[in-house]
C-alpha cells in the first residue's frame, strides 16, 4: 500500500512539473512577421538608440555605456545579466530560464565596432541615418517622419549597423513577438556579448577561464557575419583565423634628399614593396615555402555544399566593379577555405600635396593573415619569418639599434600584434546542423544555404576548446553592409527577417 501511494505521488509530480505545452508553440510564421510589421517603428527606434552609442573597444568607458544600455534592454525581456571584464573592454553574460525547458542555446554576438573616420562617411557614423540604397550606388538620406511605412530596401547607416549590434535588437524583438502570440521558447537562452571582438577579443580566454561554467549549453549560435549575396537563409560552419604583423624596413637614420642620395641610399619603401610581392603572386597565391602544409583539405560533403550554393561571382564582380577576381575559376565560397595574406595599409611618406622629394628613413606595412582550418598562428609565424630571412633580412622585434643598422644591410622589424587566433570549421552534416537547417527550411520555400566557411574571422576556437557543444554560425547582415568601412549599413528587411528566424529557432529547436 505504501508503494502504491509512492507510485501515485510520483505520477502526480511528473504530470504537474512545469512543461512547455504544445499549444505554446509557434503555429504560423506569419504571426511573427505581422508583429514585426506592426511594430517596426519601435524596433527601428531601439536599434537607432543602440547604434547612437560610440563603441570603439579601446574606449572602455564608451563600452561600459553600451553594456549598461544592453543589460537594461534585455532585462525587460526576463534576462538576468552581469558585466564582466579581464582588464579591458566589458563582456555581458546573460541568461533567460524557461520553465519546462530541458535544453539551452548559447548565443554570441559582439557590440563593439571598428574605429571610424567621420570625414570619410556620407552621414555621421554615430548618428544613425536612413538611406534609400547604398551610398556607393547613389544612396541618399531619407527624410522619414517616424510614422510612415518603412521601405524594406532602405538601409540604416551607422557604425555597427551590420557588424554586429543587430542580433541584440532582433533577438529581443523575436521574444516580444513570441510573447504577444503566447509562444514560449522551447529552450533556455544564454548570451555572451563581446565588447572587444574587433581587436581580436584578447581577454576572451581569461573570461572563459573565469566564467566558462556559466556558458554550458546544448548548442552555440554565433550571430555575426554577412549573409550570402543571394539573400537566402544561411548557416555557416566555419570561419578563417586571423593574425596581424606590422613589417618595418629601414634606410638611413633620417630622411634624405632624393636628388643627392637617390642612387646611393637604399630606399626602405622600395625594399618593403619587393618584400611584400615576394609573398604572393598576382593571383594571391601564397609563395612562402610550406605555408599551406597544415591546411585541412576540402571534404566531398563540403564540395557538394558549395556546388549547391547559388553562384554569385559574376554579380559580385559587377557590383564591386572588378573585371577579374583572384583565382579566376575559384568560387568566392571556395576561396574562403584557403589562407590569404592581405596588405591592410602602408606608411611610407606623403602623396599628392603632402609628397616631398625625400627618401624616407623607414617604411611600414600592416599585414593581415587569414588562416584556414588546422593552421596555427605559431606555425605561420615561423614560416613567415623563415621566408623573410630567405630574402636576406635580419629580423628584430623592437626598433633596431644604430649599431645593428650599420652592421646589417637589410634590417626588418616584425611587430606581431596581439589577438591572433586559428580558424574554426565544424561538420556540415552533424545532427544539430541537419536539425537547425530543417527548422529554417520550414520558414519558406527557399532552401537554407549551408556554407562550409565564411572568409571573415571570429574567436570561435576558444569556445570550441572550452565548451563541449556544437557551434554553428547564423549570419543576418546583408552582404553589402560595408562592415569595417565607411557608410556601414543594415538593410531593413534583413532586420525583419532576423526577427522571424530567431523566433522560429527558439520556438522549435526542442519541440
Amino acid at each position: 500500500m505504501r508503494g502504491l501511494k509512492y507510485s501515485l505521488l510520483l505520477v502526480f509530480v511528473l504530470f504537474t512539473l512545469p512543461s512547455i505545452a504544445d499549444n505554446s508553440r509557434l503555429k504560423n510564421i506569419s504571426d511573427i512577421k505581422n508583429y514585426t510589421q506592426e511594430n517596426q517603428q519601435q524596433i527601428l527606434q531601439d536599434f537607432t538608440s543602440l547604434l547612437a552609442l560610440p563603441n570603439v573597444s579601446a574606449n572602455t568607458q564608451d563600452m561600459l555605456v553600451n553594456a549598461k544600455w544592453i543589460t537594461n534592454y534585455i532585462a525587460q525581456r526576463g534576462f538576468t545579466s552581469e558585466v564582466v571584464s579581464a582588464g579591458r573592454a566589458p563582456y555581458i553574460l546573460a541568461e533567460k530560464s524557461v520553465p519546462g525547458a530541458t535544453k539551452t542555446i548559447l548565443i554570441y554576438a559582439h557590440f563593439d565596432g571598428q574605429p571610424v573616420e567621420p570625414a570619410n562617411w556620407a552621414t555621421p557614423p554615430f548618428t544613425p541615418t536612413l538611406i534609400d540604397k547604398p551610398i556607393e550606388r547613389g544612396g541618399k538620406p531619407i527624410d522619414w517622419d517616424g510614422k510612415s511605412p518603412l521601405n524594406p530596401e532602405w538601409r540604416l547607416a551607422a557604425r555597427s549597423a551590420g557588424d554586429d549590434k543587430a542580433p541584440v535588437i532582433a533577438l529581443m524583438a523575436a521574444l516580444d513577438a513570441m510573447k504577444a502570440h503566447n509562444v514560449a521558447p522551447s529552450v533556455n537562452i544564454k548570451l555572451i556579448l563581446d565588447g572587444e571582438e574587433e581587436v581580436g577579443s584578447p581577454t576572451l580566454e581569461a573570461i572563459m577561464q573565469e566564467h566558462g561554467d556559466k556558458m554550458t549549453a546544448d548548442l552555440m549560435l554565433f550571430c555575426d557575419g554577412p549573409m550570402h549575396p543571394s539573400r537566402n537563409k544561411q548557416l555557416v560552419f566555419g570561419m578563417r583565423g586571423s593574425m596581424t604583423v606590422d613589417i618595418t624596413t629601414y634606410g638611413a637614420l633620417s630622411p634624405l634628399h632624393s636628388g643627392h642620395y637617390g642612387n646611393f641610399s637604399p630606399n626602405p619603401t622600395d625594399r618593403l614593396m619587393r618584400l611584400l610581392t615576394s609573398m604572393t603572386d598576382e593571383q594571391g597565391t601564397i609563395l612562402i615555402d610550406g605555408y599551406n602544409d597544415e591546411v585541412r583539405p576540402i571534404s566531398e560533403v563540403e564540395r557538394q555544399a558549395i556546388a549547391n550554393i547559388p553562384p554569385v561571382d559574376e554579380q559580385l564582380k559587377y557590383d564591386l566593379a572588378i573585371a577579374e577576381s583572384l583565382g579566376k575559376t575559384v568560387r568566392v565560397e571556395e576561396g574562403a577555405l584557403s589562407p590569404a595574406i592581405i596588405v591592410k595599409g602602408l606608411q611610407a611618406g606623403g602623396v599628392g600635396n603632402q609628397a616631398r622629394n625625400i627618401i624616407q628613413s623607414e617604411a611600414t606595412a600592416s599585414i593581415n593573415m587569414r588562416l584556414a582550418a588546422d593552421q596555427t598562428p605559431a606555425f605561420l609565424r615561423k614560416k613567415m619569418e623563415a621566408h623573410i630571412k630567405k630574402q636576406g633580412y635580419t629580423i628584430v622585434h623592437e626598433p633596431p639599434s644604430v649599431k645593428l643598422r650599420r652592421e646589417n644591410s637589410k634590417v626588418v622589424m616584425l611587430d606581431w600584434r596581439a589577438g591572433a587566433y586559428p580558424a574554426f570549421r565544424s561538420k556540415i552534416d552533424s545532427p544539430q546542423a541537419k536539425k537547425l537547417a530543417a527548422i529554417m527550411n520550414s520558414m519558406d520555400e527557399q532552401p537554407t544555404i549551408l556554407t562550409p566557411t565564411l572568409g571573415g574571422s571570429l574567436p570561435i576556437y576558444l569556445f570550441e576548446q572550452s565548451l563541449d557543444m556544437p557551434i554553428i554560425i547564423l549570419p543576418i547582415a546583408n552582404h553589402d553592409n560595408n562592415q569595417h568601412g565607411r557608410n556601414e549599413n543594415l538593410r531593413l528587411q534583413n532586420l525583419w527577417d532576423a526577427v522571424a528566424m530567431y523566433a522560429v529557432i527558439l520556438s522549435e529547436y526542442d519541440r
